[in-house]
């Protein structure tokens, strides 16, 4: 789902949102900096391969997935983060590593840590590396419909 797509599918959505367009960044640390947002308002998609099956976890980029609780919440015996070469196939209209964080858009479960409803609005990747869109948490969960858990760390 490229940007376009993207944004003409908030709109069906009558979901408000910003759009933000910021110098190249590739990790949600950069993104984050580059756009100007706190790191605990960027929600990040991390990929994870839990026995053998991809799922979309979504975390404050300021915060680490915890593999161990991921694959608790999905009944996997094991998790680990899947590279960018295995699951790039998934986003073809997305630059590799810029996915947004609606895995539901790609067939793909989504699991969203506790903390990213800590803010009123969340930003992310928008399918390229120097833009990213801002939109009520709430607006996300209710279109994204994650599983809420607790699935990060500290950094």
């Amino acid at each position: 789902m490229a940007v376009n797509a993207l944004r003409d599918f908030l709109d069906d959505h009558d979901v408000r949102y910003l759009s933000i367009d910021h110098s190249p960044a590739y990790t949600a640390r950069e993104v984050a900096s580059s756009a100007f947002v706190p790191r605990r308002e960027f929600a990040k998609s991390v990929i994870v391969d839990a026995d053998g099956k991809e799922v979309m976890v979504v975390v404050p980029a300021s915060r680490h997935v915890d593999l161990d609780a991921v694959a608790s919440a999905i009944g996997a015996d094991t998790a680990r983060l899947a590279t960018e070469q295995e699951f790039k196939s998934r986003f073809p209209d997305c630059e590799v590593g810029a996915m947004p964080p609606f895995g539901n858009l790609y067939a793909m479960p989504v699991y969203m840590d506790e903390m990213v409803r800590e803010v009123d609005d969340i930003c992310f990747n928008a399918g390229s590396h120097v833009q990213v869109l801002r939109m009520e948490c709430e607006d996300y969960v209710a279109l994204a419909k994650p599983v809420i858990g607790h699935f990060s760390v500290k950094e």
